[in-house]
């Protein structure tokens, strides 16, 4: 299954709350059950003004489909084509 990047231009990111982190991602679970298992959300990493996520998902209609139905930016969505590590050097 394709794994996918979304950046989520959020100004102020960086500053939300615990809480306000925690209402997100419930807010998002819900949307991915009722998406199905088809999706299925990894991580995320928050910067300043950004959110980076890191979804599986069939193809990117799909992760649009999240996004649209949470109400959350999906500013630019880029299907991983490989994954490096510091284990790829050896």
């Amino acid at each position: 299954m394709p794994k996918f990047v979304i950046e989520r231009e959020i100004p102020g990111a960086g500053n939300l709350t615990a809480e306000d982190l925690k209402g997100i991602s419930q807010k998002s679970c819900g949307v991915l059950q009722e998406l199905g298992p088809s999706v299925q959300w990894v991580q995320s990493f928050v910067t300043e003004n950004k959110v980076y996520c890191l979804y599986i998902a069939p193809d990117k209609e799909a992760v649009l489909k999240h996004a649209e139905l949470g109400g959350f930016p999906a500013n630019v969505v880029s299907e991983v084509t490989s994954v490096i590590d510091p284990v790829t050097a050896e």
